[in-house]
Formats: C-alpha cells, sequence, structure tokens
C-alpha cells in the first residue's frame, strides 16, 4: 500500500512530538507543526532518517555541542534557527 502524504506528514508529526527527551519533543514537535508541510519530499526524506537518529545526538546537534553529521546539516540549522537556538 503507499502511503499518502497526508498519512506521511501525521507521522512524521507523531515521532516529532514522541521522542525520548522533553527537550527534543518541544524543538522538533514546534519545527513540525509549523514547517514539515512546506518541506519538499527530499527534505522529508532526510527528516524521516533523521527521526531515527539518538535523541541525546540529535540535541547536541540542534544547540551545537558536537558537529552534525553532513547528511543532516542543512536541516539541523534550520531546526536550530526555528527553535531560537542557532544564529
Amino acid at each position: 500500500m503507499i502511503e499518502t502524504a497526508e498519512h506521511r506528514l501525521k507521522k512524521l508529526r507523531m515521532r516529532s512530538w514522541r521522542r525520548g527527551i522533553k527537550e527534543m519533543d518541544l524543538i522538533l514537535g514546534a519545527y513540525a507543526d509549523a514547517k514539515l508541510a512546506d518541506l519538499d519530499p527530499t527534505t522529508l526524506d532526510t527528516y524521516d532518517a533523521m527521526l531515527s537518529e539518538n535523541d541525546h545526538d540529535l540535541y547536541q546537534w540542534v544547540t551545537g555541542q558536537v558537529s552534525t553529521p553532513p547528511q543532516y546539516l542543512n536541516l539541523i540549522t534550520v531546526i536550530s534557527r526555528h527553535a531560537g537556538i542557532g544564529a
């Protein structure tokens, strides 16, 4: 069965709000609510893959504590700015 765009967005929003740590719930959940519907399919694929990463790693990337892997750098930069963390 082919996943509809609406179902995919719903699933990604749910995964964004139901993380392992509350900080990432708030950061990714707010980003998902505001921006997911505007993302192109390639960026949605990257976002989907990023959601499989460990929350502690994600938090360190978003806050700039450690370097972000290249495949997520653009997306993490946008998410950080959206959360008011990035420059």
